[in-house]
């Protein structure tokens, strides 16, 4: 069973400006409170050979945009950590999973979550492929499942607000700039 905990409000994370330079550490807790401080993400997104990508919907203790459905995984490095170091933890934290990653780009954007707190990341974005089964850590998700991108681009179309903004935000990039790669790395053996 993969239930540890591996969220905590008092882990260090790396604050910086839009260049991505360090410009110093804070609790997670303090990053996400009213506007946010700017502070560095990763999404992945995890296909299968079948071309369908990894959702999933978070958990209901997230603080912000719980049960809402986004990519396979997202958090933050933390203080010490490289962008590498931290999507490797952080995949197989919450999914038990291990592949090789591809970076493709990163951005910047802040959204706040009702009165609750907001995003405000720097989010570097990252996709890779594995057939291996996930490990559902509930901790931070409250389910999983796999869906083609075009039922995904419907559903995001009828559905928008059941999805988080960061997420519609980097689908809408990949498959405007990325897509012919991602096919590509699909399909190879």
């Amino acid at each position: 069973m993969n239930d540890q905990i591996v969220s905590f409000d008092d882990e260090k994370l790396i604050l910086v400006d839009e260049n991505d330079n360090v410009l110093g550490y804070e609790t997670k807790d303090v990053c996400h409170n009213g506007d946010g401080l700017l502070h560095r993400a990763f999404s992945i997104f995890i296909f299968n050979s079948q071309g369908e990508l990894l959702l999933q919907q978070r958990s209901q203790d997230k603080r912000l945009w719980g049960l809402f459905w986004s990519n396979t995984c997202c958090s933050h490095p933390r203080k010490g950590e490289t962008y590498e170091e931290a999507t490797r933890r952080r995949l197989q934290e919450e999914l038990g999973l291990a592949a090789p990653l591809k970076f493709l780009f990163k951005f910047q954007y802040q959204a706040r979550f009702k009165d609750v707190g907001s995003e405000n990341e720097l989010c570097a974005v990252y996709v890779g492929k594995t057939d291996e089964p996930p490990a559902v850590n509930p901790n931070e998700i409250a389910a999983i499942r796999y869906i083609s991108p075009e039922d995904l681009e419907k559903e995001m179309q009828a559905h928008p607000a059941q999805f988080t903004p960061w997420f519609k935000m980097e689908w809408e990039r990949i498959r405007r700039e990325f897509w012919p790669e991602i096919k590509k790395m699909i399909s190879a053996r």
